[in-house]
């Protein structure tokens, strides 16, 4: 099972250090296109969506939230840290997948 990141080119490229493959997305065509390949690709078990790029999607991301088991679609926070009240992406990893970042 695969892991797969969309978002902002600094969170690719930081996934990318940790063998994470990613996929840039900065438009709401370019995140729906990315999402149709991941859930197509059937080595994809898990995608991290960055905040910023969900943004642009909010009813898809919400529904893929609620309802899309494999892959599995988090979002994570963007490059400027999670808000507060919010849980950090070090628990959102451990939550999802059971890795402690």
């Amino acid at each position: 099972m695969k892991i797969l990141v969309i978002g902002h080119p600094d969170a690719v490229l930081g996934f990318s250090l940790a063998g994470v493959s990613g996929k840039v997305a900065a438009t709401a065509d370019e995140v729906n296109k990315a999402l149709d390949e991941a859930q197509a690709n059937k080595d994809i078990g898990i995608v991290l969506v960055t905040q910023d790029v969900a943004e642009l999607i909010p009813a898809r991301m919400e529904h893929l939230s609620l309802r899309s088991t494999i892959p599995l679609v988090v979002e994570i926070p963007s490059r400027g840290g999670a808000p507060e009240g919010q849980a950090s992406l070090g628990d959102i990893v451990l939550r999802a997948i059971g890795i402690k970042l």
